[in-house]
């Protein structure tokens, strides 16, 4: 346990730069709280152990606003940063040196039974508010952007923007940091793209237009 502590402290100053102290990260980081009780009640539940493992969920709720079902599977050095809103289902399968933000959702998509959580592979990082809904992967070294809404699939080394979300960009640098203000906007690119077009037409329809009343005018002379 003092081995995972000390693990999870030096990743919170690995990824925050706001981290000052051990002691301030011990009594002042929510995602720390978190995890750490999840780790008591995951191999609770794996046990079978009745209630238990739910009520220390439901307490790691009521002090951090963080839900972390305890049959969720998580590798190491994960971190949720701020973390409040933060939603991690049943069946959810977490990687290693995985980052979330605050108000992000590992979560299902109905009321199907059986593996209906996101898979999230190494490295990956989860922006604000996202939701990534469903039994699908996202795969090693894999952005989402914040605000979006992912439902399917994503590749390794991809960033994903948008509602639903799209692939954006296949980043060649694994270790490239998500840049929130600096995501592509495909959806204002296509809205860009239409009126250029549009202003295009109107030009020829213009042109064909001015040509056709000189083509009369010359007519009626």
């Amino acid at each position: 346990m003092f081995a995972t502590i000390r693990e999870q402290i030096d990743t919170i100053f690995r990824e925050d730069p706001a981290a000052k102290s051990v002691i301030e990260i011990l009594l002042c980081y929510p995602g720390l709280h978190a995890i750490l009780l999840h780790r008591i009640a995951h191999p609770l539940y794996k046990a079978g152990v009745p209630l238990l493992p739910r009520l220390i969920s439901q307490c790691a709720r009521w002090l951090t606003g963080i839900e972390i079902h305890p049959g969720a599977t998580i590798g190491r050095r994960f971190f949720i940063d701020h973390g409040m809103g933060v939603v991690i289902g049943e069946t959810s399968e977490i990687g290693d040196d995985v980052l979330l933000y605050q108000g992000v959702t590992l979560g299902g998509t109905g009321k199907e039974c059986g593996k209906r959580h996101p898979t999230l592979g190494n490295h990956v990082v989860v922006g604000t508010g996202a939701k990534v809904l469903g039994n699908i992967k996202i795969g090693d070294h894999a952005r989402i952007g914040a605000g979006s809404v992912v439902i399917h699939a994503v590749p390794e080394n991809s960033t994903v923007v948008g509602v639903p979300g799209k692939v954006v960009r296949t980043r060649a640098d694994a270790n490239e940091p998500l840049e929130h203000g600096k995501l592509p906007d495909p959806e204002g690119q296509a809205i860009a793209d239409l009126t250029r077009r549009v202003a295009e037409l109107e030009e020829i329809v213009r042109a064909m237009s001015e040509g056709q009343l000189l083509s009369n005018k010359s007519r009626a002379i």
